[in-house]
């Protein structure tokens, strides 16, 4: 493997696909996938508190430098392939497993629509409200900003919420990359950000049922802990 990337975090096993990322909503999108599928990998612990996804190493694999990213040596037609943001990730393992996404085209794009919704919308929306509620922005006098990741938070959980209220899972097919897409982010809001009461979690009581079929799956459990393959 002569990627620069390796210079830094050597693979051991250079055969297997090689998974960079950390214990965030979405570095646990990859280590889920890669448990679901039980597609070999190599984790490799990026130390973000440490800025080691803005060291030479990690930004020749991913110029934006954030986690998570792969390196595919068995990528498309048998070359390797490095490949970042957690959505194209997702979907990429799908196809490249068969799994988790359907092969009906109607099907497929209704699955791809809801990795979208979450990538577009509650990532940037839980994250802001996770600063402006627990972080550093929760010194700042003016409450109007947090009160605005709350607000636009609810309202994608209510929209979530509908969304299950007939249905086990996001799309009718089942389990998919949509629910693996969320699950962290949903477990994170009410979890380590603490904003359960600030977006009034209680009344979603479709996403809480399904947040907790999400997380009793064996494969999420072993996801949450990306380091461990």
């Amino acid at each position: 493997m002569n990627h620069p990337v390796f210079a830094k975090w050597p693979a051991q096993y250079p055969d297997r696909l090689q998974l960079f990322s950390a214990p965030t909503p979405n570095g646990v999108k990859v280590g889920i996938m890669l448990g679901e599928t039980g597609l070999p990998y190599e984790p490799h612990r990026i130390d973000i508190m440490a800025n080691e996804s803005h060291d030479p190493a990690f930004l020749a694999l991913n110029p934006n430098g954030k986690i998570p990213a792969i390196y595919d040596p068995d990528g498309p037609d048998g070359k390797p392939l490095a490949l970042f943001e957690s959505g194209a990730i997702l979907i990429y393992l799908a196809d490249k497993t068969g799994q988790l996404i359907s092969s009906d085209p109607a099907a497929r794009y209704e699955t791809i629509q809801w990795v979208m919704w979450q990538m577009g919308g509650v990532g940037p929306m839980f994250g802001q409200l996770g600063f402006f509620h627990k972080f550093a922005g929760r010194e700042y006098e003016d409450k109007r900003p947090r009160d605005r990741y709350a607000a636009e938070s609810a309202r994608l959980l209510g929209v979530l919420d509908a969304r299950l209220a007939e249905r086990e899972w996001i799309v009718d097919d089942g389990y998919s990359i949509a629910d693996i897409s969320l699950l962290g982010w949903i477990r994170n809001l009410i979890g380590f950000y603490e904003a359960a009461e600030i977006v009034r979690f209680a009344r979603f009581g479709n996403v809480r049922r399904w947040l907790d079929a999400g997380l009793a799956r064996p494969a999420v459990q072993r996801g949450l802990d990306v380091t461990a393959a």
